[in-house]
């Protein structure tokens, strides 16, 4: 065995280096339907059957309260026409602002959960909180997907730079457009 050309990483550093990460807008509401909007990249599909996603949330983020009181949510796919708004959703508090209306983005009534899906996104996935496991500084929310529903030809996804930047994929052009600038 030779030895290893790779350097000692700081935690972030490592983190950084394995991006970009899938960005997501989860919707939630709280006990009286008043909805907020949460920036994720630490999002994922755990099951096959069932269909099942979990994500990573902050105790003092807004939406984990809201988590907690009603174990719903969406996970909204933007795509690049929106990531302006999807990466202002990301960095202000839903406490304080009503991100859908500040920013442009059009609540639809959801299909089988109480969280509105995002209008604007090109895909959507309707969730129910089946489980939750503490993880250090957050927990993972492990939901059932209950609905799904998209845009088939949208196909350009936005994508997470250790929450520094975004960029967008598209999978089928095989193109990443740099959103930095949006």
């Amino acid at each position: 065995m030779t030895d290893t050309p790779l350097a000692n990483l700081k935690w972030t550093d490592a983190v950084e280096l394995a991006s970009p990460h899938p960005y997501v807008l989860v919707t939630t509401v709280d006990g009286t339907g008043r909805p907020n909007i949460i920036g994720i990249g630490w999002f994922t599909i755990t099951s096959w059957k069932p269909p099942m996603v979990c994500i990573s949330v902050a105790p003092s983020r807004h939406s984990y309260a809201n988590l907690a009181g009603v174990p719903e949510l969406v996970v909204n796919f933007p795509g690049p026409s929106i990531a302006k708004a999807a990466w202002k959703c990301g960095t202000q508090s839903g406490a304080r602002h009503d991100k859908f209306a500040e920013y442009g983005l059009t609540p639809l009534a959801s299909m089988q959960v109480r969280p509105p899906t995002i209008g604007e996104s090109i895909m959507a996935w309707e969730c129910r909180v089946v489980s939750r496991l503490p993880t250090g500084d957050h927990e993972l929310f492990v939901a059932e997907v209950v609905a799904t529903r998209g845009d088939m030809t949208s196909r350009a996804h936005i994508y997470s730079i250790h929450y520094r930047s975004l960029v967008s994929v598209d999978h089928v052009a095989g193109t990443v457009t740099d959103l930095a600038n949006t």
